[in-house]
């Protein structure tokens, strides 16, 4: 009985880290503008990494689904979205374990 409940417990934490370790985050542009560059970097890092659009774009009113995990467990991540007017807005420190939606605003 013992060795049921160590391996319940230890089925229950594996399912608890895959949870943790979910960080799809729905990005939304609702801005009136096309978003035509996205990037998402630990916070606390200097560069920004690649551009998760690639040749993609979101225009407004529309969704883009992106898993943000680098591997390192992090779940602050700095957003920085550039748009097609060559503006672009940086948001610092999103906790991308406690949201799933991210919306850029006009």
């Amino acid at each position: 009985m013992r060795a049921l409940a160590v391996t319940g417990f230890f089925a229950v934490s594996a399912l608890t880290a895959a949870a943790a370790a979910n960080r799809h985050v729905d990005i939304v542009n609702e801005t009136g503008k096309t978003l035509t560059e996205f990037y998402a970097s630990a916070t606390g890092t200097d560069d920004w990494e690649e551009d998760i659009l690639g040749e993609d774009t979101l225009a407004n009113g529309e969704v883009f689904d992106i898993d943000i995990d680098d591997g390192t467990g992090a779940c602050k991540f700095d957003f920085k979205a550039v748009f097609t007017d060559g503006s672009s807005h940086v948001r610092r420190a999103v906790d991308v374990c406690k949201i799933s939606t991210f919306t850029y605003q006009r």
